[in-house]
């Protein structure tokens, strides 16, 4: 790989440019997408308004899905920048460049500054990694902590030239870590199933250590109380000293329901027990095609003993295996283990990559991948494909379409001349050339052209257009991205209630002032009553159909 082969300084600094632009480009430049971004920056914003940073709400629901953290690191972000369109993807960006360091610089220590650097752009690279780290989601948070939890337990318990252990403090933020990604999304305990392969590994005379019996093992564990308890402590005091049932429904919920209830009977997302390979082999491209190479090496490695691969490799099974129990499964809750894979692929790069066929494999890859983008892009601007009207109905693009077909050939055009440029010597930095340019255009162009249709931006500027600055506006059947898009004080009649029930309570508010108000309503909600000659029907957006109700169009409703 000609991009880590420089002097270790200079190749840390190229390696840090090249990552916070792959993870950067077009941070500001958009705004919330559904189904999850907007959900979380509705539920920062209202934190704000509020002041109400213990309880999360939706609309006037409180939001018991998930703990606060991350959204409590958005509302951070728009207090210090003032910006939404930056603030709610910050944490994820920092998130993975946090993810980013700890695998390099656990790899410097494990092994050296360049096996370090291997096995960041292993991760960095890798197409899941790179996509989650450009979404507001909790999933680089959760994966950043589960790193952190590692790194912290790998720093103790291991040694090397570049690593002694005992680290106390070290293996106090490990347990922290993993404290914190509890309280961001249960899953955030996962990291202390390092401690597993360790125990054995240490039993079995590896060169692995606990230290249980110091008494200092015990600061590990309090340092995991410690760091749940910023968040649980206060919210446990305050909903069992309310009256209010509300409060008790939720600890039900966030406590019990979605945590251990999910896991051990899942309600949604079922998939098949192989569903997480298909994640991997897909998902974990290109760094996953050193794979069939570097299990025979890896083999060799473990069989010296050598617990620098054991743990990451023993850990990465376990969460597998973690996540394969339960019926319900999606794509992003393997993410958390690719850092570790990672960082055991590192020191095997350097020699992996001047393999004939590890060469022509990555050669294959970027062939297809810059093809598959050149002519789908060329298709989609001279044909009139079935996948382009879809596109065009389900996200409102409409005239914007042939200028994404141009952008997704330019890319893949793009891709071709690297390989054709670098020729068959240097394929990798084709690749790397390539997926640079990918993310770039990604996050300056693409993200920003589809940004009206997919954020609801367009739709709430359409809807304030026709009802006028001083009408008011009541929601039905709404998502999040239309309370958070919306021009104004909007009335909403619940989240979770049921459609009919938020159409009658819409209706009824209506009636109140039947001059200045309206409704915005999903298509499948709207009753028989309603004149549908005098309602405003204003298309598709986010995949769902959408219709403005006058009062004039529901003067027959009771």
């Amino acid at each position: 790989m000609h991009l880590v082969r420089q002097p270790e300084q200079s190749g840390a600094v190229v390696f840090w440019i090249i990552a916070t632009l792959v993870l950067g480009a077009g941070l500001g430049l958009r705004d919330p997408w559904p189904a999850d971004e907007p959900r979380f920056a509705l539920v920062a914003k209202q934190m704000i308004e509020s002041g109400d940073w213990l309880f999360p709400r939706r609309g006037h629901e409180l939001y018991s899905d998930k703990p606060p953290l991350f959204m409590w690191l958005q509302a951070i972000a728009y207090t210090v920048f003032g910006n939404w369109r930056t603030a709610f993807l910050l944490p994820s960006l920092v998130a993975a460049l946090g993810t980013l360091w700890c695998v390099v610089d656990l790899g410097s220590r494990l092994w050296t500054r360049r096996i370090g650097l291997y096995a960041g752009y292993a991760l960095l690279f890798a197409l899941q990694f790179s996509w989650q780290a450009k979404k507001a989601q909790i999933d680089p948070l959760v994966v950043f902590w589960i790193t952190l939890g590692n790194y912290g337990l790998m720093r103790h318990m291991l040694q090397s030239a570049g690593n002694r252990g005992p680290n106390w403090p070290m293996w106090m933020l490990g347990w922290a870590a993993a404290a914190l990604g509890v309280i961001s999304k249960g899953v955030g305990v996962l990291s202390l199933l390092m401690l597993v392969p360790a125990g054995i590994a240490s039993l079995r005379g590896w060169n692995v250590k606990l230290h249980v019996s110091d008494p200092k093992f015990w600061l590990g564990p309090l340092a995991f109380v410690i760091a749940a308890g910023v968040w649980l402590v206060p919210m446990l005091l305050a909903a069992l000293g309310s009256p209010d049932p509300e409060f008790r429904a939720y600890l039900d919920d966030i406590l019990v329901r979605q945590t251990a209830k999910r896991y051990g009977a899942s309600w949604h997302h079922e998939q098949p027990a192989y569903y997480f390979f298909e994640v991997m082999a897909t998902m974990w491209l290109p760094t996953v095609l050193a794979l069939p190479w570097a299990i025979v090496a890896w083999r060799r490695r473990l069989l010296r003993r050598d617990p620098r691969y054991l743990l990451p490799l023993a850990w990465w099974a376990l969460v597998i295996v973690f996540f394969t129990i339960p019926s319900g499964k999606r794509d992003m809750y393997i993410l958390p283990a690719l850092p570790m894979m990672a960082l055991a692929l590192g020191p095997l790069l350097p020699g992996l990559l001047h393999r004939r066929g590890v060469r022509a494999t990555v050669s294959a890859f970027t062939w297809v991948f810059a093809s598959a983008l050149l002519l789908g892009g060329l298709a989609m601007w001279f044909g009139d494909l079935s996948f382009e009207r879809r596109v065009v109905a389900e996200r409102g693009i409409k005239g914007d379409a042939q200028a994404l077909a141009a952008y997704i050939a330019a890319v893949g055009a793009f891709g071709v001349a690297c390989l054709l440029w670098f020729g068959r010597r240097r394929p990798i930095d084709a690749m790397l050339a390539m997926l640079t340019a990918l993310w770039v255009v990604f996050g300056t162009v693409i993200a920003p052209l589809l940004n009206d249709s997919s954020s609801a931006r367009g739709l709430m500027a359409d809807v304030g257009r026709r009802i006028g600055p001083q009408a008011e506006l009541g929601l039905v059947a709404w998502r999040e991205q239309h309370l958070l898009m919306a021009d104004r004080k909007v009335a909403e009649f619940g989240f979770k209630v049921d459609f009919d029930e938020q159409m009658r309570r819409g209706l009824t508010w209506q009636k109140q002032s039947p001059r200045t108000r309206w409704l915005l309503v999903q298509d499948v909600a709207l009753t028989g009553c309603i004149d549908a000659s005098r309602t405003q029907h204003l298309g598709h957006a986010n995949r769902r159909s959408w219709t403005l109700v006058p009062s004039v169009a529901a003067a027959d409703c009771e």
